[in-house]
């Protein structure tokens, strides 16, 4: 009964911990630097971790789709590292702030530099004007380690199916900026408030206290869930020495 307890209270534990640390970051991925809206400009972020215990990444290339074209790419310099860029003509010049553009960057290498086991690196990148008509991108990415081991990230997600073994980085692409989101601009909601003598004021007073107090509540469950994990392995270490 005793011995129930403890794997009882052991188990709650880890569960605690499995859902604090979340899902454990083991791929090549992009993450944009704030929000990587449609139409818009970004600073995308690739994450490479190193997954060899005997083995150093020495080289990250990463492609860019040709099929959405960015006219924009700059890489930040990342120390230790050299890059470098290609570019490919395009069969169909793309017009961008009234200036045509004859070709775009397709691929970005990153070498020279020295990825240890049990590390990561991030190389930054500016990039515009993302797609309009798209929800994600996907850039396919190679990693070389020094043992000349060669990883190829392009597989890409079906939907419906389980994850690839070696996945494409996926950018996913928030909605584009409407001209209300413009300095000076205001929306139809505001403008009508004002012609209400601001009556709608205390609502909105009313909903952003409403949506405070839903996020207390979530960070206040949430403790809780982690002073409960910690009891039952206190318990669990007081039940055994009882029994001992």
């Amino acid at each position: 009964m005793k011995t129930s307890r403890v794997s009882f209270a052991a188990a709650l534990a880890a569960g605690s911990v499995l859902v604090l640390s979340g899902t454990a970051f083991a791929h090549v991925g992009v993450q944009p630097i704030g929000e990587a809206a449609k139409g818009g400009y970004a600073t995308l972020n690739f994450k490479v971790p190193n997954e060899r215990d005997n083995a150093s990444t020495t080289q990250l290339e990463v492609n860019f789709p040709v099929d959405q074209p960015l006219t924009s790419v700059m890489p930040q310099d990342v120390p230790g590292w050299t890059v470098n860029v290609e570019k490919t003509k395009l069969d169909k010049p793309l017009t961008v702030h009234g200036k045509q553009v004859n070709e775009v960057v397709t691929k970005v290498t990153w070498s020279g530099g020295k990825i240890g086991p049990g590390m990561f690196q991030q190389f930054p990148v500016s990039v515009g004007k993302l797609p309009e008509n798209a929800d994600q991108m996907v850039f396919k990415a190679i990693q070389t380690y020094d043992n000349d081991e060669v990883v190829r990230w392009i597989e890409e997600a079906k939907e419906g199916a389980a994850e690839p073994q070696t996945p494409a980085p996926v950018l996913k692409l928030a909605a584009a900026k409407g001209a209300d989101h413009h300095a000076g601009g205001k929306t139809d909601e505001a403008k009508n408030t004002e012609k209400d003598g601001g009556k709608d004021a205390g609502h909105g007073h009313d909903e952003a206290s409403a949506d405070h107090g839903s996020d207390t509540t979530a960070r206040a469950l949430g403790i809780a869930g982690i002073v409960v994990g910690l009891g039952g392995v206190a318990f669990g270490v007081a039940s055994r020495r009882r029994s001992a």
